[in-house]
């Protein structure tokens, strides 16, 4: 298995993470007003229990901050990710959190 690739589908909402050029997974989002909001993460089951979704999830969130957008994260796995890894919560406008669960 090579390394895992991620690139922004933009054309697609989407970021995508791909596995010897099988796309793997993806995560869906919405731009707007200086913010991403994250909705659905899927990874493939032929991929699943590989850590996947933690990669793409990081990275979409390190282009978030690269890019200086609040994160909303709605999709129930880049939500209780951010609360595994609190050092990403600093993407979440204050305000948002306890109204999202963070």
């Amino acid at each position: 298995m090579t390394e895992p690739q991620i690139l922004d589908a933009a054309e697609s909402s989407r970021f995508e993470i791909h596995v010897d050029d099988k796309l793997a997974g993806f995560a869906v989002y919405r731009l707007g007003h200086g913010r991403i909001s994250f909705i659905h993460t899927e990874i493939d089951d032929a991929f699943a229990g590989q850590g996947l979704g933690g990669t793409l999830v990081r990275a979409a969130l390190d282009a978030a901050r690269t890019r200086g957008l609040a994160v909303i994260p709605l999709c129930p796995f880049v939500r209780g990710w951010i609360q595994k890894h609190e050092d990403y919560l600093d993407l979440v406008p204050e305000a948002e959190r306890a109204h999202i669960g963070l």
